[in-house]
């Protein structure tokens, strides 16, 4: 299968984001050529494949949540793997003014 060229956009730039630091679905689209498709961006995430290295959890909605059910196994282990690397939560939000990224 070949991977577009979005896609491999997305990969790149999720491979730059820092530790300790989050983007949103919309802001990675915006940073890979396609502002307004944040949804793409969810489903190439979702297609990573088993054992990928990229820090998919470093990604968050626009309102700076994980895009899973709070409380939720998925929401867990995203939470605790940002908090692992410093992010801080305020309930169930990092504050994107403080830990957000761009290149």
């Amino acid at each position: 299968m070949k991977t577009d060229d979005f896609t491999i956009r997305v990969y790149t730039l999720l491979h730059a984001i820092p530790a300790g630091r989050v983007t949103s679905y919309g802001g990675l689209a915006a940073m890979a050529g396609h502002a307004g498709r944040a949804r793409m961006v969810g489903a190439i995430l979702r297609r990573l494949p088993p054992g990928s290295h990229l820090p998919w959890h470093r990604v968050v909605t626009a309102s700076g949540k994980p895009a899973f059910p709070a409380g939720s196994d998925a929401f867990n282990q995203q939470k605790g793997l940002l908090e692992a690397e410093g992010v801080v939560f305020a309930g169930a939000r990092v504050n994107l003014k403080v830990f957000g990224w761009q290149p």
